[in-house]
């Protein structure tokens, strides 16, 4: 992992701002998601791209039964009869 020698405080509703050039190097807009995890004893923070649960496309996502699936897979899951 590479530091980029920026420290920021956390606030008083533990927010932290990520810093602009960052978020450019890194491609995130306002209002763009970030996916939180743990790794070891480290915060990870990662762009948030939704992809689908089946093949992790990221075209023609849909939200199905609350899971994202891309229309191919959805078409495809549509001929299986259990």
């Amino acid at each position: 992992m590479q530091g980029i020698g920026i420290v920021r405080k956390v606030d008083h509703l533990g927010r932290v701002v990520l810093p602009k050039e960052l978020r450019e190097t890194m491609n995130i807009h306002a209002q763009d998601g970030v996916e939180i995890f743990m790794e070891n004893e480290q915060i990870v923070l990662r762009k948030y791209n939704p992809s689908c649960i089946f093949c992790d496309s990221s075209e023609s996502l849909f939200h199905f039964k609350g899971k994202i699936v891309c229309r191919e897979c959805l078409e495809d899951t549509s001929s299986y009869v259990l």
